[in-house]
């Protein structure tokens, strides 16, 4: 009777991991979803190279005598008033917006999942509490507070991505406690409770499982908006300090030039464009895809 059953559970397994795969799969069939992979394994791509050291340059090496000098088979994208090579920094860049993105997006959506889902579950002190301090923390605008926070910390790339965490936990926090409100109520959490499974073992066996569509899409938003934000900070004098290369920092650095030496400005604001747009569009590839209504079309 036992085999019967376990032999009737591997077909059930294998239809769930099939439309999972589907979902994943149809995202990327998408319009936008091809063209934020397309944009985003540009980026990673050159990222990496700056991780790993294969640029052409060091991006922080100064060559005065090639100080300005135009795009070239020498530097692709140039040179700016110190001589360093355009494209290396861009790179480097590029690889140093992801770190704190990523950093940043992932603390923000762990703490603030699991807050927003304990204040959705339980309700109570913990509900209210939880609704206290996310509206405080949204009565400010998120670039004000991200600039506070990181100017009062020491700088460095943690920082920053400290600070951008906390911004946009709220956020998760939020987003995590409306479909845990009806969740809660569904009937196989019901069931799971009443056999005497424990409150927190039903959370994250089967409330938690159920919200990762809706996380996914956020989290790909979020790593978006924390790019826009890190740049933000570095443009305004607050984000990794020199001499590592951030594109909010280079296109700070390009507005004096820009009549003398434009790809200065053009090239670290074409990768940040790309790079924001990539995961926007990845975002709406995977809203697509998990949407029963559209059922991934």
């Amino acid at each position: 009777m036992s085999a019967a059953t376990g032999m009737s559970n591997v077909p059930d397994v294998a239809i769930d991991s099939s439309r999972r795969s589907h979902t994943w799969i149809a995202a990327f069939r998408t319009v936008p979803g091809i063209t934020g992979l397309v944009l985003m394994a540009v980026v990673v791509v050159l990222a990496l190279l700056a991780a790993f050291g294969l640029t052409p340059y060091n991006p922080a090496h100064q060559n005065v005598s090639e100080a300005l000098s135009a795009p070239s088979a020498k530097h692709w994208f140039g040179t700016d008033q110190f001589g360093r090579d355009t494209f290396s920094r861009v790179a480097a860049g590029l690889a140093n917006s992801l770190l704190i993105a990523v950093v940043s997006v992932a603390a923000a959506a762990v703490v603030g999942t699991l807050i927003g889902v304990l204040a959705g579950f339980f309700l109570g002190v913990t509900d209210r509490v939880v609704g206290i301090v996310t509206n405080v923390l949204f009565a400010f605008p998120s670039l004000l507070l991200a600039l506070a926070l990181a100017a009062t910390l020491q700088r460095s790339w943690l920082t920053v991505a400290i600070a951008i965490a906390v911004v946009y936990m709220p956020i998760f926090a939020r987003v995590a406690r409306g479909p845990v409100l009806t969740l809660r109520t569904a009937d196989y959490v019901q069931a799971s409770t009443a056999i005497g499974r424990r409150r927190f073992s039903t959370l994250f066996a089967h409330v938690i499982p159920n919200m990762r569509g809706i996380l996914v899409v956020q989290i790909t938003l979020s790593l978006s908006w924390a790019i826009l934000t890190e740049a933000a900070l570095s443009f305004l004098g607050f984000g990794t300090p020199p001499p590592a290369a951030s594109l909010g920092g280079m296109v700070y650095e390009a507005q004096a030039l820009t009549s003398v030496a434009p790809w200065m400005l053009l090239f670290p604001g074409a990768a940040l464009i790309c790079a924001v747009i990539g995961l926007n569009l990845l975002g709406d590839g995977l809203r697509a895809a998990l949407d029963p209504k559209t059922g991934g079309r």
